[in-house]
C-alpha cells in the first residue's frame, strides 16, 4: 500500500511529481527483510541529500555572513546540521510517521532513534531534490533548518568544544586534554560510544555520541561545565 504522502505535500506547499522516489526516502534498511516492495533502501538518496545539504547550508551561510571567515563558517555549518537539528525536522514534518522499517527495527524504538531520524531527513532532501531541484530544498531549508541559526549565535554554540577544553587545559592545568573510550554498545548500523575525558590523571566529564568524535565533542562540553564550577 503506498504512503500517503499528501499531508507532507501540504504542509510544504509542495506538489511532487514522482511519488515512488519520494516514498523510496522512507525506506529503512531493516524494511527490505519483510518487503519487496522496494529493491534498495533509503540509503543512496541519504548520500545525496547530505551533499545537497552540505551546499545548501554552505551557499546560504556564504551569502548571508559576508565577514565571517572560513572557520567560523565551518563551525556554524557543523552546528547547523547536527544530528539532532536534523531529527527535529523530521519530528516537526511528521516523517518519523513515514518511515517504512521491519517490526523488529520499530519494536527496539527505531522510529524516535535520531540518527534514523536524521538520516531520514536527509534521504527526504535527497529525494526532493531529484523530484523538484535545488531550489526548492534551499527553501525548505530556509524555512525548517535555517532559523536554527539565530540561537546558535546567540548562544555561541557554535564553537568547537574540544578546542575550546584544550585552551582551558593548557592554560590553566599546561596538560593536554586525553580522551578513553569507555563502551562500545549497539548493533553496527547503530552503535553508542562512550568516552571521558581527562586531564592529567583526572578524570573529567563523560560523553555519549554515535560516532567517537561525536562522543568526545559531548564528553569535552561536559568538562567545560565542570570546569566552569570549580
Amino acid at each position: 500500500m503506498p504512503l500517503d504522502l499528501s499531508p507532507l505535500a501540504k504542509k510544504l506547499a509542495l506538489q511532487f511529481n514522482n511519488t515512488h522516489l519520494l516514498e523510496n526516502a522512507f525506506v529503512h534498511r531493516s524494511y527490505l527483510n519483510e518487503s519487496s516492495r522496494f529493491p534498495e533502501s533509503n540509503e543512496r538518496l541519504e548520500y545525496l541529500g547530505d551533499a545537497v545539504l552540505e551546499l545548501a547550508t554552505s551557499n546560504y551561510l556564504f551569502a548571508q555572513y559576508p565577514s565571517f571567515q572560513e572557520g567560523m563558517l565551518t563551525n556554524l555549518r557543523a552546528s547547523l546540521v547536527r544530528t539532532e537539528s536534523l531529527a527535529q525536522i523530521a519530528k516537526d514534518l511528521g516523517l518519523d510517521k513515514l518511515i517504512l522499517m521491519s517490526r523488529g527495527e520499530e519494536a527496539t524504538g527505531g522510529r524516535q532513534n535520531l540518527s534514523i531520524l536524521a538520516n531520514t531527513t536527509e534521504a527526504f532532501l535527497g529525494a526532493v531534490y531529484l523530484d523538484l531541484g535545488f531550489d526548492t530544498c534551499t527553501k525548505l531549508l530556509e524555512k525548517h533548518l535555517f532559523p536554527y541559526l539565530t540561537n546558535i549565535l546567540k548562544e555561541k554554540s557554535y564553537k568547537d568544544h574540544k578546542s575550546h577544553m584544550q585552551e582551558i587545559a593548557q592554560a590553566r592545568f599546561k596538560q593536554t586534554p586525553r580522551y578513553d573510550l569507555l563502551s562500545e554498545t549497539g548493533p553496527d548500523h547503530d552503535k553508542v560510544f562512550t568516552v571521558v575525558a581527562s586531564i592529567g590523571s583526572k578524570e573529567y566529564g563523560v560523553g555519549k555520541g554515535n560516532s567517537k568524535q561525536a562522543a568526545q565533542e559531548a564528553a569535552a562540553k561536559a568538562t567545560l561545565e565542570l570546569l566552569d564550577h570549580t
